[in-house]
């Protein structure tokens, strides 16, 4: 990324913050998460703030706290989905959403402290375009969470053609060039942070502490985290191909070997019924390299069937809280249900 140590204090005026925050069955904390927020939005020196809550299909009580909430608390707008679409489809929905001239994306459990906002935009009116947290300390998760996470971040960075910065979520702060950029960006199988780096711009990291989950449980069960994963490896990098190309060619040769050494024992020796056990191992070999690299083939066969389709990239149930009837720049169809 590109990082000036000197930067010159541009005059940027935060005329509307918008800060998105989806939510999934998070019952147990949105009104601490509402608490924590005004607090820091009584703090920001911009002239006035927007709460987009994006309700992802939850199943317990979120939806009812909201539409409550948006009641009492001016700043607050809802965004009701149809069913659960995922939590990269639920930012993007936000961002769409979204009013202001400056963009936070952050997560409602609280594991993101809302106080880092502050240090965001200054950073932000220092020129930077794109201001995303980086955890330096990660409490409240397990040591295999923390080592999946490194690695993964790892990986993607070896395997993706855009750099994409390490130990980051989706908590960052962005310009409104940057908002327009991603709503331009039409692809379903959404990686946020992956496309914000793919988009470039001024951006920059700042450090800060992830604390523990308030309350509830963590919405990333391994089989999620397992398809956030290929989404992400997938979405920005075709050397998954490449890979099978070269599994491939090794498993080619590794059969021709197997052939030459049946051959010599078939011609030059009488112990060629011995070469059962070489052959099953060849023959499990390469039934397996084969499936491996068909299923890479499909995964990404799979990706263009998707993307012909040409659906809504998610269906919107209700607006609460917005002046108008519904967001500009929405990419849903709306059942109005007040």
């Amino acid at each position: 990324m590109n990082i000036d140590k000197n930067p010159i204090k541009l005059d940027r005026q935060l005329l509307l913050l918008s800060i998105v925050i989806p939510c999934y069955n998070e019952e147990e904390v949105i009104h601490e998460t509402i608490k924590r927020l005004n607090a820091v939005c009584e703090t920001l020196d911009c002239q006035d703030v927007e709460l987009i809550f994006v309700d992802d299909g939850s199943r317990d009580r979120t939806r009812a706290m909201l539409r409550e909430l948006a009641v009492k608390d001016k700043r607050v707008r809802v965004i009701g989905f149809a069913r659960n679409f995922g939590h990269q489809i639920a930012v993007t929905a936000g961002i769409d959403a979204a009013h202001g001239n400056a963009v936070v994306l952050i997560d409602a459990d609280l594991q993101d402290p809302p106080e880092v906002i502050n240090d965001m935009i200054e950073k932000w009116r220092e020129g930077y375009d794109v201001v995303y947290g980086t955890r330096n300390i990660r409490l409240g998760e397990s040591y295999f969470k923390r080592i999946t996470a490194r690695g993964f971040y790892r990986l993607l960075n070896r395997l993706s053609d855009v750099p994409i910065p390490l130990d980051t979520g989706d908590f960052r702060l962005m310009g409104r060039e940057v908002t327009d950029t991603i709503r331009a960006m039409p692809e379903r199988d959404r990686f946020v942070r992956g496309m914000v780096s793919w988009a470039g711009f001024k951006q920059i990291a700042l450090p800060y502490q992830r604390a523990k989950r308030f309350a509830g449980e963590s919405k990333y069960p391994l089989r999620k985290m397992l398809r956030f994963a290929t989404d992400g490896i997938l979405s920005f990098s075709t050397k998954p191909l490449q890979i099978s190309i070269s599994i491939g060619m090794f498993a080619a040769i590794a059969a021709l070997s197997g052939i030459v050494y049946a051959l010599y024992l078939r011609l030059f020796t009488n112990i060629w019924v011995e070469g059962w056990t070489a052959l099953m191992i060849a023959v499990l070999f390469l039934g397996g390299v084969q499936l491996i690299c068909v299923g890479i083939l499909g995964e990404y066969v799979g990706r263009i069937y998707n993307e012909t389709k040409n659906r809504p990239l998610y269906v919107v149930q209700e607006y609460v809280g917005f002046t108008e009837q519904e967001p500009l720049m929405s990419r849903s169809p709306v059942v109005n249900r007040p």
